[in-house]
């Protein structure tokens, strides 16, 4: 059997390869692959988990950012490739949510090798506008990262370390600020929606919205801990996508 290429993009944290599912996880605006090694672990060797790489981070940092979603939706799809064969899954939190359904739109058009059904975490649905449409300065991103929570208090305290951080959530979220779709663009797996009642960028209801992109429909998780959620309830988020994954046909 051939084996599939290298790829940049790709993360295999806890390689599981005789599990009967891979789960491609797509991280947030300005995160990168390494956030999702607590689930990678948790999961294996039950379920191969990947992560995905996005260029001007970690490893990547030299490399340029992709400005829009689309864009690294297109590359996103073609280096999917380096995945083994099998049944997959997608995994995306924030941004990531929005990319593992503009990922997914692809390859159901072009009848490649689509998921099974993706989790769409800590997310509005692609037709519901947030306040990410205002135009805001570094000033107002460092006080978005704060108000999400998801960054160490210590580095927005530091001017040099900030400097690591924030261009790329800097170039993730103007690619958001692009962002939207009309709910007559969908695709055709099921969205199982994850979102925090307590999430200060997205209500219920919004997350909910989701359900509006898909003839499958889906179901919704509710959990407390704001925006990153996933790091106060960690078994709760792995429970979700275990009986998930396990309850999918063969």
């Amino acid at each position: 059997m051939t084996q599939p290429q290298r790829s940049a993009w790709i993360r295999n944290f806890t390689p599981a390869p005789a599990a009967p599912l891979r789960l491609v996880c797509f991280p947030h605006a300005g995160g990168s692959a390494s956030y999702y090694f607590p689930l990678s672990r948790a999961l294996s060797p039950e379920f191969d988990v990947f992560a995905l790489q996005y260029p001007g981070r970690q490893d990547r940092y030299k490399e340029p950012f992709v400005e829009t979603i689309d864009e690294m939706a297109e590359q996103i799809t073609a280096e999917l490739a380096a995945v083994p064969a099998g049944p997959v899954a997608f995994f995306g939190h924030s941004m990531g949510a929005v990319l593992a359904f503009e990922v997914t739109r692809r390859l159901e058009a072009a009848q490649g090798r689509a998921p099974v059904t993706i989790f769409a975490s800590g997310s509005r649905a692609p037709s519901r506008y947030g306040d990410e449409r205002e135009h805001k300065d570094d000033r107002d991103l460092v006080d978005v990262m704060r108000q999400l929570g998801g960054t160490d208090p210590r580095v927005l305290e530091n001017k040099e370390m900030l400097e690591t951080f924030l261009p790329a959530f800097r170039n993730d979220y103007r690619a958001l600020q692009a962002y939207h779709r009309g709910t007559d663009i969908g695709i055709g797996a099921p969205v199982v929606v994850m979102t925090a009642t307590d999430d200060p960028k997205t209500s219920v209801a919004d997350a909910s919205a989701w359900h509006e992109h898909t003839s499958a429909g889906g179901t919704v998780h509710s959990f407390s801990g704001g925006h990153f959620y996933l790091e106060k309830q960690p078994q709760q988020v792995i429970d979700v996508i275990a009986t998930t994954l396990r309850a999918l046909p063969a």
